[in-house]
């Protein structure tokens, strides 16, 4: 809500890829960034598993502060809101003030960081990239910058439910024939009774978990919110082909100042 584009992306599209107006969209993202004090660090999402590292972007390397001040965020000459800083799925970074953002429309959006916030990651997991090792990736990353025994906790944003996520052969193959136990995360439905017309309703949610919990998570908390059945709420590819994405954003506080 609060964006600038036109149906079927209204209103506050973050997404150029989906054939919204660019003007709308560098306006929505400029909306954003004033919102935030700072601009996100935009991905070019392409259902991967590379981790891009923020605190190497451009902007930093060169010294500038990656916060807006006042309202630069929303002035042409700020920096520009449709510049992509890397072709990935995911990013981390241990700088405070860093924005990372990724965009979705029912793919799960999480959220990764150690709990005494010295590094947060931030993954697009839609089923390929979840099943070819997003997540897992992004943890590998987060703990090349953390000591041994830093402890991390995940957070899956709204995506969509297993009741409505109705997927073909090609899905349940790619997370259960290697891994026979991830059956317990797909219903099967059969439309015809004939083994080709098989169908599955895919726990995407539930799959993530379990990745996260093999790779030492213990602590996963998931929103429960479906995107699909709650359009008031949220962009589903699912729901309408031609639709926006919402931003998932995450960054690292700075430090209290002690006394």
């Amino acid at each position: 809500m609060g964006g600038v584009s036109q149906m079927p992306f209204d209103t506050l599209n973050l997404a150029i890829h989906v054939n919204d107006d660019p003007a709308a969209v560098r306006r929505n993202r400029r909306i954003l960034a004033h919102a935030l004090g700072a601009m996100p660090i935009w991905l070019e999402q392409v259902h991967g598993t590379d981790v891009f590292d923020a605190d190497t972007s451009p902007q930093l390397d060169a010294g500038a502060d990656p916060h807006c001040d006042t309202n630069a965020c929303l002035r042409p000459e700020g920096p520009d809101p449709l510049e992509v800083m890397a072709v990935a799925d995911a990013a981390v970074t241990s700088r405070p003030g860093v924005v990372l953002a990724i965009l979705t429309a029912d793919c799960l959006p999480v959220v990764i960081a150690d709990t005494q916030g010295r590094a947060v990651g931030i993954a697009h997991a839609g089923w390929r990239g979840l099943a070819a090792g997003v997540l897992e990736n992004t943890i590998q990353a987060l703990r090349h910058r953390l000591p041994p025994d830093a402890i991390l906790r995940a957070w899956i944003g709204p995506a969509i439910s297993q009741a409505v996520f109705e997927v073909g052969a090609d899905v349940h193959q790619a997370f259960c024939e290697a891994r026979p136990e991830n059956e317990m995360y797909f219903v099967a439905r059969a439309r015809s009774g004939k083994t080709s017309d098989f169908k599955w309703l895919a726990d995407l949610s539930g799959l993530a978990r379990q990745r996260m919990r093999d790779a030492g998570l213990r602590y996963i908390e998931c929103s429960g919110w479906c995107t699909l059945r709650q359009p008031e709420l949220f962009f589903s590819y699912r729901g309408s082909t031609r639709t926006g994405r919402m931003a998932t954003l995450a960054w690292l506080d700075q430090a209290p100042e002690l006394p």
